[in-house]
Parts: structure tokens; C-alpha cells; sequence
């Protein structure tokens, strides 16, 4: 039922890196369609074999990050750092192949800038805004600049010793429709590099957003845990203190209950000795609650903790329950996935069998007497799924609300701590508990539970 489970910073690291490549290849591909378009569409010369050997340099570190996500070690915020500082640098020779910090897509050092913002402590961002500004730097100075497709204005005395007026005009018009084409063309290159930069990091804060709320949410519910657990050991204190105090008077009610039934022979006082017997086994079930109350945790477990079949199991709940209610109707529904399910296991807590009981118990008490209640059961190798339904008038707004944040007190119904300790019990399992009003009338809860998975066919654990 076990898992094993990473560290959330290693969690955190992880799929950072996976975003890194899912970034990367998207940038492997912006990439590759700069280079066609500006070699075959508008047929300007650029060392395109340069720039195709450093792109199968990307997209082979692209594929060993993907080999090195397949495996279990820990990723660390200083491999995360490095990847990016490969980008970096795949980027500065791109660049430099491509006229260096006069490109009109230079500004793209910003995204690696920004992604280490985010994903990292701020002392790496100061590392990468040094690294940034020197390639940025060096690329002003030292670079293969791009074929001069500016034209220039040529000097009309070079011309011919007597320049043509007309001929002159002709050099003038053609520059100006060959200047024309040059400004539209840089700012086509400004235009592209905006719109995929710009799509590129809001699809990635979009998403990185997301990835934070989902934290924040698993936050709130590990800080929910964290309370209700509190709650259960604070119940846990004050049953064992309980039992204790209870324990001397209820063992002077058995003495005395004992007394009565030898002084008053059954032959002489059949009614009042059946009685008694009554209220002699309700003294016994009261003992047996508190030795379990008054029990430690890590003995209960070890006496109630074996492996049962789930058919098995489910038997012995339905049995202990039957016997403090013997004459409550029961529609009993078991539809297991017979192909897959017929050997399915559980551990059988006693704290998880104490919860269904009191579960059975709360239906009860809700339900019309004339209909009883329903237990549905259905599982497969993996996962239990029980309901149970009464037909009630339901749940009362307070506890659907409440439910498992904290005890609900009822009007008439006890403490109202029963259904508060099974929904820890079942969650401390590693299974879930919903509780639904029916439209058709009555309420049903909804319990799902993991089950053990044999992984040599019965053959252990």
C-alpha cells in the first residue's frame, strides 16, 4: 500500500526540468523554421550548415535530458541551473552565427533570465544576469555578421565622369524600394521574435501558475491533515485517560451484576436473571471498548494489522455488526470484477473495522425502520468501493461542511466524534470518504480504500 515518495523540493526540481525540455524543444523547432525560412524563402545567405550543427547539438543534450527524466535520481536546483546555462550558450551561437547583438531576436537572452527567476532562488537569477549580459556583450563585438541586404546610396560622382540626370533618379528610386524591403524585412524578424517569445512565456506562466496553485492547494490539505491529526491524538489522549478512570467503576457494575445473578437463580427468577444477562453483556462490550481505548497505538496495530482475503473481511465487519444489530434490514450488493478480484487482500485495521461498524450504526439510526439500509460493494485488484444508504432525511448541512475538519456535535445523537474518527481512519489509509444527500431521498456515503497488490501472485507482500 506503500509508496515510495520524493521530497517536495526534489519533486519541485524534477519538473522544472521537465519543463525545461518541453521549452527547448519548442525552441528547437522556432529554431529550425527561422533557418528554412530565411534560407529558402527569402533567399538570404546565412552559414546554414553552422547553424544545423548547432542545432543536432540542441536536440542531442534535448535527448539526454529526456533519458536522464527516465531515471530516479534526484534532480538538484544546480542541475536544473546548468541545463539553462546550456540553453544560454546555444542560444550566444546561434547568435553569433546570425549578426550577434544586431539580430532583431537578441532580446531572447531575456527568457532564459526569466525562467530562472521563477524557477529558482534569486541568487541563481544574479548568476544568469551576469552570464546573460557578458555573452550579450561579447556578441556586440564578435560575431559573423549577416549579408548586407541594406542598400547604400551610391556617391553620383563614381558614377561616370558626367553623370546622367536620369540614371541618377533610376539609383535613387531603386534604393528606396530596396530600403523599404530591408525595414520591412528587420521588422518581420522583430515581429516574429515578439509574437514566439511572447507565446512561449505565456503559455509557460500560464501553466507555471497552475503548477502553484496545485501546491498551494496540497499545502492547505497537508496543513488540514496536520489538524486533524491533532484533533485525533488530542480524542486518543482523553479516551485513554477515560478508559482508565471508567475502568474501576465499571468492574464494580460486573462484580455486583455477577452477585445479583447468584443470589436470584434462574430457576426461581427467569425474567430478572435474563435481564441481567443482558446488562452482563453490555458490561462486556463496555470492557472490551476500553482495553481497546486504553491500548497503545503500536499494540493495536500489531494485534489488528494481519492480511485477510477482502470477501473474508468484509464477512467479519458485516458479522460484528449483525450482532449489536440483529434485527436492522440489510439489502446486501457485492459485485466484485470476478475475472481479477477473486484473491484481493486487506490489512484488517481494527481502527478501519471499528469505522465501518460505525458508519453501518449512523445509517441505521437515520434510516426508516421499514427499509433498512444498502451496502454496496464492488472492488478489483486495486481499489475497494463500498456505499452505504440509508433512506433518511439525510445529512444535515453542518456535517456535510464539516465533515472530517472536525467533530460535529449532534442534537440527539452523542458527541458526534464517530464519523469524525472514521474519516481520519479511512484518509490515514490512503482512501477517500464522501458523504451525498439523493435527490431520490436518504443520504449514502461513499467510502474507496486501496487493497494490497501481490506481486507474485499470492505469493507475499
Amino acid at each position: 500500500m506503500l509508496s515510495h515518495v520524493l521530497p517536495k523540493s526534489e519533486i519541485s526540481a524534477l519538473q522544472n526540468l521537465k519543463w525545461l525540455f518541453i521549452l527547448r524543444n519548442m525552441m528547437i523547432l522556432g529554431e529550425g523554421f527561422l533557418v528554412v525560412m530565411f534560407v529558402y524563402g527569402l533567399n538570404i545567405q546565412i552559414p546554414e550548415q553552422q547553424l544545423w550543427l548547432v542545432i543536432v547539438a540542441i536536440i542531442a543534450f534535448n535527448a539526454y535530458t529526456s533519458m536522464r527524466l527516465q531515471t530516479d535520481d534526484p534532480v538538484t536546483e544546480l542541475e536544473v541551473f546548468s541545463q539553462i546555462c546550456i540553453d544560454v550558450f546555444s542560444i550566444a551561437a546561434l547568435l553569433y552565427l546570425t549578426g550577434g547583438a544586431s539580430n532583431p531576436i537578441a532580446w531572447v537572452f531575456l527568457l532564459p533570465l526569466i525562467i530562472t527567476a521563477i524557477m529558482l532562488p534569486q541568487d541563481y537569477a544574479w548568476y544568469m544576469v551576469i552570464l546573460t549580459t557578458s555573452m550579450y556583450s561579447m556578441l556586440i563585438a564578435f560575431n559573423v555578421p549577416l549579408p548586407s541586404i541594406e542598400p547604400h546610396m551610391p556617391d553620383p560622382g563614381l558614377l561616370h565622369p558626367s553623370p546622367n540626370t536620369a540614371n541618377f533618379e533610376m539609383l535613387q528610386k531603386a534604393h528606396a524600394i530596396s530600403d523599404n524591403h530591408y525595414y520591412n524585412l528587420h521588422m518581420f524578424g522583430m515581429w516574429f521574435g515578439f509574437v514566439f517569445s511572447a507565446g512561449l512565456v505565456a503559455f509557460f506562466v500560464a501553466e507555471l501558475a497552475k503548477t502553484l496553485k496545485n501546491r498551494e492547494r496540497s499545502l492547505a490539505e497537508a496543513r488540514e491533515n496536520a489538524l486533524r491529526d491533532e484533533r485525533v491524538v488530542a480524542l486518543g489522549t482523553l479516551a485513554a485517560s477515560a478508559a482508565h478512570d471508567m475502568g474501576t467503576p465499571l468492574g464494580t457494575i460486573a462484580i455486583v451484576v455477577h452477585e445479583l445473578i447468584q443470589d436470584y437463580p434462574v430457576r426461581h427468577f427467569p425474567e430478572f436473571n435474563e435481564k441481567m444477562q443482558i446488562l452482563q453483556n453490555q458490561i462486556n462490550r463496555c470492557k472490551e471498548a476500553l482495553s481497546m481505548m486504553s491500548a497503545s497505538a503500536g499494540e493495536m496495530r500489531a494485534e489488528s494489522g494481519k492480511v485477510m482475503l477482502l470477501t473474508d473481511y468484509i464477512d467479519s465487519v458485516l458479522y460484528q455488526w449483525r450482532s449489536h444489530k440483529p434485527t436492522t434490514k440489510l439489502q446486501l450488493i457485492i459485485d466484485p470484477d470476478v475475472t481479477v478480484a477473486v484473491d484481493a487482500k486487506i490489512i484488517a485495521e481494527r481502527t478501519l473495522t471499528h469505522a465501518l461498524i460505525n458508519i453501518l450504526n449512523n445509517a441505521v439510526e437515520a434510516s426508516d425502520p421499514e427499509r433498512g439500509i444498502e451496502f454496496h460493494a464492488w472492488w478489483n485488484m486495486n481499489e475497494l468501493s463500498l456505499k452505504i444508504r440509508d433512506f433518511g432525511p439525510g445529512f444535515p448541512a453542518e456535517i456535510v461542511k464539516f465533515v472530517g475538519k472536525q467533530p460535529v456535535t449532534s442534537k440527539n445523537k452523542g458527541l458526534g466524534v464517530g464519523l469524525f474518527l472514521a474519516y481520519s481512519t479511512i484518509h490515514r489509509l490512503g482512501g477517500k470518504i464522501d458523504l451525498n444527500n439523493l435527490e431520490t431521498g436518504g443520504a449514502c456515503v461513499e467510502i474507496s480504500l486501496p487493497l494490497l497488490m501481490d506481486t507474485e501472485n499470492d505469493g507475499g507482500l
